[in-house]
């Protein structure tokens, strides 16, 4: 169902979404609702995860504990992470900034996992706990985070009102690196890498934050807009292809300022187009929430030999992705991260016989006060 706030006319439910569709529109000085639909039901975040990254390396930024030309040894398994990614090879050294910058812009999944491994004492599995535990500080109570790029995983999940949360308090807790997020292109070893939100170039005030996209959770975007001394933060999940949830985004944005008293940007037409058929009366279908997984059996054919793709796929396991967050897996998985474009990601390169790298640099020491939960019968917890 569908919640509105008061004084606006037109229903915002969407064709864009399936049993996958989300979406939130919130006044980021108070907080409040002002749309809604499904706001709380778990969805897979995709590439949203990196911003939570991105938040716990702003944190140690401020914090002292790592510095933003800190050097950050590439791993294999970071290089081989699945696309999106800048193309990192085991050895190579980053420094945080790159790391941000790729992250926010180009969405790698090797940077993202690289920063990961830094920031959780060589382990991402480490940091994705970190992850999880500052999430549910924040008050994202429905989140649970497992890596740091995004890459499908049964038990990472999210929902809209926790991303629109996590949106805003990027920008409260870091005003001053929350410009990272509007970067319009990164340039890396000379070749340029464009930001993935075309918001920034397509929608008046539009200023952030982080598109995403795997199979299973559809094109998912958090965009900030500000206008007239108000500033919205909203979030879409499930939309069908990456334009549709940009027009879908800006048509809720512009239902966002209108009930706030904003006047309508005279130079923003993209938002008007198109909207009589996205802002249709249709509603989202009711989906079982993500942590019921009806698919737990799908986690354990991913570890298993290679089966047929008719034979993984179940009625009751199309909306759960396969874990794929370790470089054997990744290369097995039916569904992996595919940045924003929609295109078939290719298949990680396989492993050399002999690997020569150097030691990891010293990892960045993780704060006392965290407190990690202790993994259990081999399941991770948290």
């Amino acid at each position: 169902m569908l919640a509105f706030g008061i004084g606006l006319a037109t229903p915002a439910a969407a064709q864009i979404g399936s049993e996958r569709y989300a979406a939130i529109v919130v006044d980021a000085r108070t907080g409040n609702t002002l749309i809604a639909a499904s706001p709380d039901e778990r969805r897979y975040p995709a590439s949203l995860t990196k911003m939570m990254t991105v938040y716990m390396a702003f944190e140690a930024l401020r914090d002292g504990r790592i510095e933003l030309n800190a050097p950050i040894r590439v791993s294999y398994e970071a290089a081989a992470m699945p696309p999106s990614k800048l193309g990192l090879v085991p050895g190579m050294s980053i420094t945080v900034e790159e790391a941000i910058l790729a992250l926010v812009t180009k969405s790698a999944n090797d940077a993202a996992a690289a920063l990961g491994e830094y920031m959780g004492g060589g382990s991402e599995d480490r940091f994705a706990q970190m992850m999880t535990l500052r999430a549910r500080s924040l008050g994202m109570r429905n989140t649970t985070f497992r890596n740091a790029s995004g890459l499908p995983d049964l038990d990472q999940v999210s929902t809209a009102r926790d991303m629109a949360l996590l949106g805003q308090r990027l920008i409260k807790d870091f005003p001053e690196r929350y410009a990272y997020f509007s970067t319009p292109h990164f340039v890396f070893r000379g070749r340029t890498h464009w930001n993935h939100n075309r918001l920034l170039q397509e929608y008046d005030g539009a200023d952030g934050i982080k598109t995403g996209y795997v199979n299973d959770s559809g094109f998912n975007l958090v965009a900030s807009a500000q206008r007239d001394g108000v500033r919205l933060i909203a979030a879409v999940f499930g939309g069908r292809t990456g334009r549709e949830r940009d027009r879908h985004m800006m048509a809720l944005l512009d239902q966002g300022f209108a009930s706030m008293g904003v006047s309508p940007a005279r130079d923003a037409p993209m938002a008007r187009r198109g909207l009589p058929s996205i802002m249709a009366s249709a509603q989202a279908a009711p989906v079982a929430r993500a942590t019921a997984r009806p698919a737990r059996a799908v986690a354990v054919v991913a570890r298993a030999a290679p089966q047929p793709r008719a034979a993984r796929r179940t009625v009751e396991a199309r909306t759960a992705p396969l874990r794929a967050t370790t470089v054997k897996q990744a290369r097995a998985a039916l569904r992996v991260e595919q940045g924003d474009t929609g295109r078939a990601a290719a298949a990680p390169a396989k492993r050399p016989a002999v690997v020569a790298t150097k030691p990891l640099a010293k990892p960045m020491v993780q704060p006392a006060a965290a407190k990690l939960p202790a993994k259990t019968n081999g399941r991770r917890s948290g």
